[in-house]
C-alpha cells in the first residue's frame, strides 16, 4: 500500500505565529500557537494532541 489510509489528504494547517496576538483555542479558549488573523478552527497544543488521540486509527 503506497498511502497510509489514516492520512488526511490536503489537510491545511495554519502557520505558527511569530508572536502575539494569538488566536484562542476553539475548545478551551487558551492561546494557541497560531496568529489571531487566521480564519478557521484553531486548537491549543493540548487540545490538538487530545483531538489527535481521539481520531487516531486503531488498527
Amino acid at each position: 500500500m503506497s498511502e497510509d489510509y489514516c492520512t488526511i489528504r490536503d489537510a491545511v494547517k495554519p502557520t505558527k505565529a511569530d508572536g502575539p496576538p494569538y488566536a484562542d483555542c476553539v475548545l478551551c479558549r487558551e492561546p494557541t500557537e497560531y496568529p489571531e488573523s487566521y480564519k478557521g478552527i484553531t486548537l491549543c497544543p493540548v487540545c490538538e494532541w487530545q483531538e489527535a488521540q481521539r481520531t487516531a486509527c486503531s488498527g
